[in-house]
């Protein structure tokens, strides 16, 4: 793998010279960013960055100042491997023949950030749902949907149908669109399954999607997403369903990384989510939790107490919450994309950043309350309608997301060591542009595992 030397970075966004596991309360409204910087990728990772001309490149740094040189515009995608090969362009070939041991990026006028961690998705998934957005429009709830067996009931029917290539091949062009947004990184949960054959079913295609695609992918069984409409009046039949067949194969075969469940009302309980994850602890899965999306269900009280990595929507949330989530090492997820689609109270992420708490944001992408993956446009709602400042939305979409997913070791800032997942921005005047500017798509270049990748 070619070292890849960006140079003359307007701005280079979110740099740390110690890693933070994440960032909370007022500490996530600074942060750090170097003007006319440059930066050096060796072996897939950021190996060093600075301001003005790299120290140790010497005659390569002082070509580039003197020939202006540009990025090569050809980069051939091979998606069906995830591997990135670079094609010269006739124009830049005698330059970039002069430093053939490095690839030279000039990012004159443009930002450079780490990509976005997105911690909560459900993008394996078959077919859309439109009609039940036409239901929402006429005044139905999430819950009067999945009563009449739309919602998830409804995308479990279509994934059974569907076959896994035909899954795979889904979910890697929604993939390869989350890519082109500035996405580095993603949690995929399963949950369309709802039987031991259809939840295996997804979560292999979320493997073979960590082969196939450059994308860093964390998997999270969430077999508790739904009742299945057979287990309708035995709920409990259902949870020993997941308890006792679901996780040992689950587990067995090294599918997923973290468990979740769905804990709210007219889902699972308070006391069905405490076996569930009690279950899958003994395997080793650590919990996330969907929680508070539709009531003050004791989700995230529960989460905590079994050190869930986060709680996620939380659209219900009030002092007793936020008081349970001090001093733990739970992370609160916020989803303004499934808020915004089903016109839920938005969570109350002002008050917990202001209590000393971290927050992130992810895009909850699904066919039914969410069908978005667009991080950008998370970023802007972030800052619009949540209130933060664009430094706090960057944070909670870079970093404390990488939190949400364990990988913020390797992932969600500008620091040596660290996986080069990165964005080169078009042309922007300052960094508040990026949410600011909530129609359009601000990415130019995309690089990932230190490989540059175009689309």
């Amino acid at each position: 793998m070619k070292p890849i030397l960006i140079t003359r970075i307007k701005e280079l966004v979110n740099v740390e010279e110690s890693h933070r596991m994440f960032v909370a309360g007022r500490e996530m409204s600074e942060l750090e960013t170097l003007k006319d910087a440059w930066l050096l990728i060796e072996e897939g990772r950021i190996k060093d960055y600075g301001t003005g001309i790299p120290p140790r490149q010497g005659v390569i740094s002082a070509s580039l100042r003197d020939t202006g040189y540009k990025i090569p515009d050809k980069v051939i995608s091979d998606q069906a491997s995830g591997i990135s090969k670079r094609s010269e362009d006739p124009e830049n070939s005698g330059r970039h023949q002069a430093s053939a041991d490095v690839t030279l990026l000039d990012a004159s006028d443009r930002f450079v950030f780490p990509s976005f961690c997105d911690s909560h998705t459900h993008l394996v998934y078959a077919g859309s749902r439109e009609v039940e957005y036409v239901d929402k429009i006429k005044g139905l709830s999430y819950e009067e949907i999945a009563k009449r067996g739309g919602g998830i009931l409804n995308s479990a029917k279509l994934l059974h149908e569907t076959s896994e290539e035909e899954l795979t091949a889904q979910a890697m062009e929604r993939l390869n669109e989350i890519i082109r947004m500035g996405t580095g990184a993603v949690e995929i949960k399963s949950g369309y399954g709802l039987t031991v054959e259809d939840e295996l079913k997804m979560l292999r295609v979320i493997r073979k999607l960590k082969g196939i695609s450059p994308l860093t992918i964390v998997a999270t069984f969430l077999g508790a997403h739904s009742i299945p409409a057979e287990y309708k009046g035995r709920q409990r039949d259902y949870v020993d369903l997941v308890i006792h067949e679901m996780i040992p194969l689950v587990a067995a075969e090294e599918l997923a990384d973290y468990i979740d469940v769905f804990c709210d009302r007219g889902f699972f309980t308070v006391e069905e989510t405490d076996r569930i994850l009690n279950a899958g602890m003994k395997y080793g899965l650590r919990p996330k939790i969907h929680a508070n999306e539709l009531d003050y269900s004791g989700g995230i009280q529960v989460g905590v107490k079994y050190n869930a990595l986060s709680v996620d929507h939380l659209e219900y949330t009030g002092e007793e919450e936020i008081a349970s989530l001090k001093g733990s090492e739970t992370m609160p997820v916020i989803l303004p994309g499934a808020a915004f689609f089903l016109n839920m109270p938005h969570a109350p992420a002002r008050q917990m950043i202001d209590a000393g708490l971290p927050v992130a944001f992810a895009s909850d992408f699904n066919p039914g309350s969410s069908p978005s993956g667009n991080m950008q446009l998370i970023l802007s709602m972030a800052c619009i309608t949540y209130r933060l400042l664009p430094a706090e939305a960057i944070h909670a979409t870079t970093l404390n997301g990488a939190y949400a997913m364990g990988l913020s070791d390797q992932l969600g800032s500008i620091a040596r060591g660290k996986k080069a997942n990165l964005f080169i921005t078009k042309p922007m005047s300052t960094l508040e542009f990026l949410p600011y500017a909530y129609g359009s798509n601000k990415v130019e270049r995309v690089i990932l595992n230190g490989d540059m990748v175009i689309w």
